[in-house]
This record gives C-alpha cells, structure tokens and sequence, in this order.
C-alpha cells in the first residue's frame, strides 16, 4: 500500500513539473501620440511582433496623431495587414484625432474604434522636402488613393468615404465614422472597449479568430529609452536647437582651445541634430547659410573687423534658420511664433507649425 502511494505521489510530482499552468490572456496596449515618424514605426511594429511571441489575444493601438511621414505610416500598416493576431486601433482620448497618415493606421485595423468627440480623415498627401508640379501632385495623390482604397476593401470599410479623405480632404467625426462605416464601434474609454470587443471574429492571416478579451489582462508596452530619445529630436524645434548648440559648442572650443566641454557637448548636439535633420526637409541653401555664418564668426575671432563679420554671420544665421526646412508641411516647419491680429486689449497669436484656427 506504501509502494503504490510513493508512485502516486511520485507521478504527480511529475505531472506538475512538466505541466504548465493555464494563465489569462494578455492584450497588448501601445501608446502612439504625436507624429507618425520613424521612431513611432520601430515601436509599434516592435510591439506587435512582442504580442505575437506572448501569444496575446489582441493588440490596441492608442492613436492620437495629426499625421506624419509616409514611408513611416506604410511600414505601420504593412505589419497590421500581416499581422497573425488581431489588431484594434483605438483613437483616443477625447479630444484626439486620426488625421492624414493616422486614417490609413485606423482603416488598416482589424477593429477600429474612436472615443467621444474625435475625428478622422483629411489624408490628402503633402510634399515634404520638395515643390511638386501639377503631374508630380497628382500621381502621388493616386497613388495614396488606390492605397488606401486596397485597404478599405480588405477590411471591409467605405471606400468612398476613404478615397475622398485623400482627394478631398473631408474629415468626420466619430459618430459620422462610425454612420459611415468608416469604423466599427465608439467607445467611452479602453475598458468600455475591450468588453465591447469580446467576441468579435476578425480574420487575420492566420485565419478567423473570436476575440475573448473579457478575462485577458492588459499588458501596456512604453517606448524605451532609445525610442523616446529619437522621437523627442525629431521634432523640427528640437533639431535646431541642438543644430545651434552644437555650432556654438564647437565656435567656444576654437575660440578657447583647451576648454574641451564645449567641444565635447558641440560634437554630441551635433551628432543628433544630423540624424533628426536626416529625417526632415531640408532647404541646402539655408544650411549654406548658415555653415557661412559660422565661418564668418571664426573669422571674427581671428580678423578684427569692428562686428561686421559678426553682422554678416548674425544675418546669415537668421536668415538661414527662416529657410531651413523646405516644407508647406506644417508638421515639419520651425515653430516661428507671430502677431496675427489685435483684437481690443489682447492679442492674438499664430504658430507656423499648426493651424490657424
């Protein structure tokens, strides 16, 4: 009797070590706010190949964005399109939009979802970088047209209503969306949605799938370190500023040979001022200025000119920084702050990085 109790305890013990536990679910949540640029497409593409390996029920994308860089946008899309597990666009929160490239990410979704008082549309292409002529325009425009109609007819969504967000411009808010078929639910908050979604089927590559997100834990997945770096100096404001840190940096260590921090602080700024200015438009002519500006404040050092090197670099500089990024794209222009009108007692101001409204 002992005998067969030691093998039942044995081949228990067994059985629990080789057996794994049945744990919930997870739903991977990722946070895109801001422009769609490189950075945010390593992220999120990162994040759902992470949610493919933990085997979650689902991924939701927290969209909240006024555009961005196409090529950053079809990579985002290329990977929800191919994607193995399903995949939810969410814009929100209340006061969000999925503007320009954010409409093909939210139509790219396998469930598309925005929050009270959001909007989505206006996706009409705009050169960034380049002045296009009338044939240039319009092929770039078909292009983004029959694009984003392919991915309206794959998901099942209103391919007029997503052709004329590019020709035309139009924008909707979530309860027109959601009227138009242009997405498949409003929802108060992410809790609301990840109940209305329990029990969806959506078809994904691997075949149909039936969500059961009703017991899954929420698993938020943050940019790393690196990320948020390389998002935060690819803001147009930002790259200048380190542009400008930097060529002071390295005019202090010429003008003070021996300091060494300046120089080494110049070099670094430098260095990431390069690799956000990579990413942007920018006008050769304006940089020649004002590489030409800081010659002349060499000079300045070494020829005694009573300040006219110094005017002629100040000019260069101003005159090189208006004309740096070569873009109507108001997402990649310097924040150039201005009077526009004077209403009685106060004033108001216009930025020239957003919309006047």
């Amino acid at each position: 009797m002992r005998e067969k109790i030691k093998y039942c305890i044995f081949f228990l013990f067994i059985a629990f070590c080789f057996t794994k536990p049945a744990y919930a679910k997870e739903i991977v949540v990722l946070t895109v706010n801001g422009i769609i640029n490189p950075p945010h497409a390593e992220y999120t593409i990162k994040g759902i190949k992470k949610a493919l390996q933990i085997n979650a029920e689902a991924v939701i994308i927290q969209l909240d964005t006024p555009g961005g860089l196409d090529s950053s946008m079809r990579s985002i899309v290329k990977e929800m399109l191919n994607s193995q597990i399903p995949i939810v666009v969410y814009v929100c929160p209340k006061g969000a939009r999925a503007a320009s490239a954010g409409a093909f990410i939210t139509i790219a979704a396998h469930i598309a979802a925005m929050a009270p008082g959001t909007n989505i549309g206006a996706a009409h292409p705009v050169a960034v970088g380049e002045k296009m002529d009338k044939t240039m325009a319009e092929k770039i425009t078909n292009d983004a047209v029959a694009y984003i109609k392919s991915i309206a007819k794959q998901r099942g969504r209103n391919i007029e209503w997503a052709e004329q967000a590019v020709r035309k411009s139009i924008s909707s808010t979530e309860t027109e969306a959601l009227k138009l078929k242009v997405i498949d639910l409003i929802a108060e908050d992410i809790e609301s949605l990840i109940k209305d979604i329990d029990g969806w089927k959506v078809k994904t590559v691997r075949g149909e799938a039936i969500l059961n997100t009703k017991s899954a834990k929420i698993h938020k997945i943050e940019m790393n370190f690196r990320e948020r770096l390389l998002n935060f100096i690819s803001d147009p404001n930002i790259a200048y500023i380190l542009l400008m840190i930097g060529i002071y940096g390295i005019i202090f260590e010429l003008s003070n040979p021996g300091s060494i921090l300046p120089g080494i602080i110049g070099a670094i700024s430098l260095i990431l001022a390069f690799y956000s200015l990579q990413t942007l438009p920018i006008n050769y002519a304006a940089a020649g200025l004002i590489l030409l500006g800081v010659i002349l404040f060499i000079l300045e050092l070494k020829i005694a000119s009573h300040g006219l090197l110094t005017l002629g670099g100040i000019i260069c500089f101003i005159l090189g920084s208006i004309m740096l990024f070569d873009t109507a794209n108001p997402l990649f222009k310097l924040s150039l702050c201005d009077y526009s009108c004077n209403t009685g007692n106060s004033i108001v101001f216009w930025c020239a990085s957003e919309a006047c409204i």
